[in-house]
């Protein structure tokens, strides 16, 4: 962001919010992407035990109400769970980077050391994504085709009410890329997994709620180690 914003060149960062992570993952996809990644068999049948085999209960004023399965998704807080769903959503990588390839999208050039640079599509991490385009209505468009196609594949939603388009540098026509992909303009700086996105990393008011962040994380460990 840093090297962009220096050498003066725009662009437009999509910052997707993926609704209900855990809870929407299709299981035949993702047993299907394991076998394409060349899962052995076995271990395919026992990911399918352990997601497929899960009951839930249901407390109905204090009491439970019985058990039920689930249909799909996967269970937060399991250990699991999260290796699963990098897995499940490495689809979406390989969507992008043969969209890259097939110069549907470009993502981004940052310069580098030695004169190196280095191209950028996006960062993945669980429900927080970012996708790195041009100021093209072309690729609004194609974005919005490919997230459809991910809905479509792992039975995850894209929530575009909370999704949000940040013009970098002077972006023309934000409002109607905005409106092609359905989400809505932000400015700089944003947060993006709690730190400060496009801020002047030498501004230290804009790390003051970063500190306190990291503040409020270590009074909470050494609470939890003194009891």
């Amino acid at each position: 962001m840093d090297s962009r914003l220096k050498d003066n060149v725009r662009g437009v960062l999509c910052k997707l919010d993926i609704e209900k992570t855990y809870d929407h993952i299709s299981w035949s996809f993702l047993l299907a992407v394991l076998k394409k990644m060349g899962f052995g068999e076995r271990w395919i049948k026992w990911i399918d035990w352990c997601i497929s085999t899960v009951k839930f209960s249901v407390l109905i004023n204090g009491s439970p109400s019985g058990f039920f399965k689930s249909s799909r998704g996967l269970r937060q807080g399991d250990p699991l769970s999260s290796y699963l769903f990098v897995i499940a959503t490495e689809v979406f990588s390989i969507m992008l980077r043969r969209a890259i390839s097939g110069d549907y999208l470009s993502g981004w050039r940052v310069s580098g050391r030695r004169g190196k640079g280095l191209q950028i599509s996006h960062l993945l991490f669980a429900d927080n994504t970012l996708v790195f385009c041009e100021e093209s209505l072309d690729q609004m468009t194609y974005l919005s085709w490919l997230l459809m196609w991910f809905e479509a594949c792992l039975g995850l939603r894209i929530n575009l009410e909370k999704s949000e388009m940040i013009p970098v540098g002077r972006v023309h026509n934000i409002e109607g890329l905005a409106l092609e992909l359905g989400c809505k303009v932000v400015g700089l700086p944003s947060c993006y997994l709690g730190m400060p996105l496009g801020a002047p990393f030498n501004s230290l008011a804009m790390w003051d709620g970063v500190e306190k962040h990291f503040s409020q994380k270590a009074c909470y460990v050494e609470e939890a180690v003194y009891i």
